[in-house]
């Protein structure tokens, strides 16, 4: 399972609360782009509209070999369907409708040939709570350092 792509912020700016895998409906030129390991998932995030999850903001740039007729309409950041099961799209879309919880794509990955994303249902991290989490990581690098010199 070779991770692809990683969201480094998201340990930084929001509390995990479950996460889930979803495959990636994507085109050919698509994969290619992807297993060339050209993706980014900065800023993207997961919506539910009308009984199925989208991942917006996705940035993918075309495949440096693609043929041009295939690349005349190709949209870099275009919405791309995540393949979920239905109760878990009725689930994420529930909690979703609670205040201050969105899905956020963690990390893209490759299982056999599949592409597949794990998100993650997210709240944000108000400024104390961060702040408490840096604390928290000094002081535990302090004791580690304290035992090791023993």
């Amino acid at each position: 399972m070779p991770v692809i792509a990683k969201n480094n912020q998201i340990n930084h700016n929001f509390k995990i609360l479950e996460e889930f895998e979803a495959g990636l409906a994507l085109t050919g030129a698509e994969v290619k782009s992807i297993k060339t390991k050209h993706i980014s998932l900065k800023g993207a995030f997961i919506s539910v509209k009308n009984g199925q999850a989208y991942i917006k903001k996705l940035h993918i740039p075309i495949y440096a070999k693609a043929s041009k007729q295939s690349t005349q309409n190709y949209n870099t950041d275009s919405d791309r369907r995540l393949l979920l099961t239905k109760k878990e799209i009725t689930y994420l879309s529930n909690k979703t409708d609670e205040k201050g919880l969105t899905i956020i794509p963690i990390s893209v990955y490759t299982t056999r040939r599949l592409i597949k994303v794990k998100i993650a249902l997210v709240k944000g991290k108000k400024k104390f709570d961060k702040r408490e989490d840096i604390k928290t990581r000094d002081i535990n690098r302090d004791i580690l350092r304290k035992l090791k010199s023993f």
